[in-house]
């Protein structure tokens, strides 16, 4: 005996300090769901995803803006054999030089697939051999353009189109997953309300069959009762306490998940505040098909497909077509050679005076390309690329035909809940009279415990339809919000 209350006295101790030691949390569902977006591992990546996604159309539209380049050799240098031939034979030559280079270049693109750009270098070779030196200055203005660019494709444009479709469709993203884990962390909310208040029913159920034992075994020592009657309340009692005991289990797995949810350690203690109140919310179907069409992102998918199909059919079909450009260019030299033993500021000196003493060079291009034979390569591609644009178009309308269907079948969902919610409500109280009628009746004598049991598991019933049908309308709510990034409650679009 005396073991035994020191075996509970541990147990007791154990508990006490595994409390004491974990943190006490106080959440309603808003709450929940802030700390859900903070720690939640997929919304970071999705941020993540976001923000390649921003950089990537940053980069896009930057290639529009002015770019400086500078190259540099420092030294290129190489040694090469040289075949010299006379009257006295065949010998080689050991040739050594080393070359340094420089070139600045500004170029600026043109929304047309061009560029401007002017370039300045200098250049200096020394041949070791001959021990001699040469020089160069050169500045050269000069323009190019692909001539298909202004009829078929365009890829600045096009990787700029891109990079814009990518960024929207990333910002879709992250707003389905944040709604997504909003109605998760919801519906993992209301499955904790719903443990805990099955908790709270079937305490109360053990409450009441505790006082209708207590009364059937009173009745029964009297003579008022058979025995039978004594007994069925008792198993009643057993089942009651039973059903108590499965709900706390219930309740700390539920509990469990809801904090691994909020990445809270699972030692803590979480209180939720919540009230099985509602407010009548008005969902016009016609708007909720609307703006799940407008804002559905695997619709949104298909018509970035679909428009990606058609830049690759573009492109695709460049490779097959005549194709060409313009270049022209306008620049100054200026040169020096030969010169022995030269100092550094002596040999560009001299390269300068002849920049300064010679005319320009200008010069003119147009290059065409024309394909004559690929063994209808490319003309495979094209029709490929054909094939996913008609693909991306059944595609769209399939996903509107699954969209309307969803929402439809949501909002059904929204007023059936609701109507549910109305009637229960006036059940539960009906219940509740009529379970206190019957407890007068069979402490009278009235009814028997049979009919008593009956009208208490009315009653739990009718506790556990109105719970549910309070949980499946809130949730329902939650599920429009997210199929269709509009808030019905505060008519206001998501996105």
């Amino acid at each position: 005996m005396v073991s035994a209350k020191i075996s509970r006295l541990v147990i007791i101790f154990y508990l006490l300090c595994g409390i004491l030691s974990g943190k006490v949390y106080k959440f309603d569902l808003d709450k929940s769901l802030v700390k859900a977006m903070e720690n939640s591992y997929q919304m970071q990546s999705i941020r993540e995803e976001l923000k390649q996604a921003e950089l990537n159309l940053k980069a896009a539209t930057h290639m529009f803006r002015t770019n400086v380049d500078m190259n540099f050799t420092l030294p290129g240098y190489s040694e090469t054999i040289q075949q010299f031939q006379d009257s006295l034979g065949t010998y080689y030559t050991h040739i050594k030089q080393s070359i340094y280079e420089g070139n600045l270049t500004i170029s600026q693109p043109l929304p047309t697939n061009g560029k401007i750009y002017i370039r300045t270098g200098v250049y200096t070779l020394q041949d070791f051999h001959r021990t001699r030196s040469d020089a160069k200055l050169s500045t050269r203005i000069g323009f190019h353009q692909p001539l298909e660019a202004f009829f078929t494709y365009n890829s600045l444009q096009a990787s700029l189109k891109e990079a814009r479709l990518a960024y929207q469709l990333q910002q879709k993203q992250l707003e389905r997953a944040r709604l997504n884990i909003e109605y998760k962390i919801t519906n993992s909310f209301y499955q904790l309300v719903k443990t805990r208040e099955m908790k709270r029913i079937s305490k109360q159920a053990l409450k009441n069959q505790k006082e209708a034992y207590e009364l059937a075994l009173n009745k029964y020592k009297a003579g008022l009762i058979p025995e039978v009657q004594a007994l069925q309340m008792e198993v009643d009692l057993g089942e009651a306490q039973n059903n108590y005991q499965n709900n706390c289990a219930s309740e700390r797995q539920v509990a469990n998940d809801f904090k691994q949810l909020l990445d809270i350690s699972l030692s803590d203690s979480v209180n939720l505040d919540y009230e099985l109140e509602y407010e009548t919310i008005y969902v016009d179907q016609e708007k909720a098909v609307r703006m799940g069409l407008q804002n559905r992102l695997e619709i949104e998918e298909q018509r970035i497909n679909k428009k990606l199909a058609k830049l690759n059919i573009k492109e695709h079909k460049l490779n097959g077509q005549i194709t060409g450009s313009i270049s022209a260019y306008y620049d100054f030299q200026g040169v020096e050679r030969g010169v022995l033993h030269p100092g550094y500021y002596d040999l560009f000196k001299g390269a300068y005076r002849n920049l300064a003493d010679r005319p320009g060079n200008r010069g003119v291009s147009l290059n065409i390309s024309i394909p004559i034979w690929d063994w209808g390569v490319n003309r495979a591609r094209v029709e490929a690329a054909r094939s996913r644009l008609r693909q991306s178009k059944y595609a769209i309308r399939n996903e509107n035909v699954n969209v309307k269907k969803d929402v439809i079948a949501t909002v059904d969902r929204i007023k059936t809940s609701l109507d549910n919610l109305r009637l229960l409500e006036k059940n539960v109280k009906v219940a509740e009279k009529s379970y206190n009628i019957s407890k007068k009746r069979f402490a009278n004598g009235d009814i028997n415990s049979q009919d008593l049991a009956l009208e208490r598991d009315r009653l739990n019933k009718t506790y556990i339809s109105h719970l549910d049908a309070f949980i499946s309308y809130k949730l329902s709510l939650a599920d429009l919000k997210r199929k269709t990034f509009y808030d019905f409650k505060n008519n206001r679009s998501i996105y």
